[in-house]
């Protein structure tokens, strides 16, 4: 069955330890129950009891670490990461959002050439810790260009950065803060670490109203050394903008775990309704919405698979990824909102009930086509490449299902893969 059932969970796993961690994962939900998961989200609890789980059964530290700097189950494997991401999303979105922005913290690190740095995330990982990506700000969003975050250098050879950071994750607890910035004297492009546990890093507030903490929060001279520094210049940018090619298709696989779990309880509900002394699914229109949401749910999970597969088959020389992962980004994310109307429009009012799943889940598709500066980034994405695609083809050697147990070094490391995003002549 491609669509996730945790009542009948039996998927292929090239090894016992991936599959231990989807049934734990699924376990651990299916045994805290939806009464209790709408009431945090109700009461927008902090999911402490969800991160202690994830400390003690080392999966971010599993699923994150590449393999020469993890244990022997270490590995960046996306297939089985866009598994875990699915899984998350079915059971709620706050669960998902600590660990993608976990991933997107971890890129510059794992992206970077300092091996202390990739060293200490590792240990961090396995200490259950999770991570924060300081890319974006209050002025400016997403638009890296005009970041005002600064690292002014001392006599002592160290820096004292200056900003504020808007709209991070995690950053309310995350030891390491890939944060972005600008060197005061050259206007260099720099990724560096901060800690929120530091002098100088002022956590400002959470920004939204939710269970998960993102956060507003601002360096007042804080102290930065050498090797708090992950990268300079045209790297640094490489690393961030490849961070968010590697990560945020992420956004897709939580639109797909979403519309799932919304399915099932608007066939449920409409197959224990009669109306018209008939049963609400033998309605022909009823039976056309649902059968509308099915097909563009299939084709959500369809085409975010092969885009996996081209994710984990990159190369310097084959880079076709790039233009599906935007994709992805995009038209998966905005057709979950179209699964979710369709459903809504078949339940209609249940769709309100606070002790529903689908009530958290129509509120939670709209977030994921704009937590990645809105669908129209995307679409300029998608155009850089097409007219490569369409009138410049080449020929690529066929790829099959990618679902080996391998890490995805090509993908972490960052090589050659933010290639087409260069930086204008005299630019950082």
């Amino acid at each position: 069955m491609l669509l996730l059932n945790p009542k009948h969970y039996d998927r292929f796993y090239p090894d016992d330890r991936s599959r231990d961690i989807m049934r734990k994962t699924i376990a651990w939900f299916e045994d805290r129950g939806l009464k209790r998961i709408k009431q945090d989200d109700f009461d927008r609890t902090w999911y402490a009891d969800f991160l202690e789980f994830v400390k003690r059964e080392r999966l971010f530290a599993t699923l994150l670490t590449p393999t020469k700097y993890g244990a022997a189950d270490c590995r960046w494997d996306t297939w089985r990461n866009c598994e875990f991401n699915e899984i998350l999303a079915f059971y709620g979105l706050s669960y998902w959002y600590t660990w993608q922005v976990s991933i997107l913290g971890l890129g510059p690190i794992w992206m970077s050439r300092n091996e202390e740095l990739k060293r200490k995330a590792a240990r961090l990982l396995q200490e259950g810790n999770v991570f924060a990506f300081g890319l974006s700000e209050r002025q400016h969003g997403a638009d890296i260009y005009s970041t005002e975050m600064r690292l002014t250098p001392q006599p002592d050879g160290t820096y004292r950065a200056d900003g504020e950071k808007y709209y991070i994750g995690n950053a309310n607890l995350a030891p390491m803060v890939s944060t972005f910035g600008k060197m005061a004297k050259t206007g260099d492009y720099v990724f560096f670490v901060a800690d929120y546990r530091r002098k100088g890093y002022e956590l400002v507030r959470n920004v939204t109203a939710s269970q998960n903490y993102v956060a507003q929060y601002a360096l007042h001279d804080y102290a930065v050394a050498e090797d708090d520094i992950l990268s300079l210049g045209q790297e640094a940018w490489d690393s961030g903008l490849n961070t968010v090619n590697v990560g945020k298709h992420n956004l897709g696989w939580a639109s797909i775990g979403i519309c799932t779990h919304a399915l099932y309880e608007a066939v449920r509900h409409a197959a224990n309704r009669r109306l018209y002394n008939m049963a609400v699914t033998d309605f022909p229109h009823v039976q056309q919405m649902f059968t509308d949401a099915y097909a563009r749910l299939m084709a959500m999970k369809l085409f975010a698979l092969r885009a996996a597969d081209y994710l984990r088959a990159a190369s310097p020389d084959d880079r076709r990824y790039l233009l599906y992962n935007p994709i992805v980004k995009m038209k998966v994310t905005t057709q979950g909102e179209e699964v979710i109307d369709l459903l809504w429009d078949v339940i209609a009012a249940k769709g309100f009930e606070r002790d529903t799943y689908f009530e958290m889940a129509a509120r939670d598709i709209r977030a994921l086509p704009k937590l990645e500066g809105t669908v129209h980034v995307n679409i300029a994405l998608i155009v850089k490449f097409m007219a490569n695609y369409f009138f410049n083809p080449a020929e690529y050697p066929e790829i099959a299902r990618q679902d080996q147990a391998r890490d995805d070094e090509f993908s972490h490391a960052g090589r050659g893969a933010a290639e087409g995003y260069r930086l204008p002549a005299g630019a950082g």
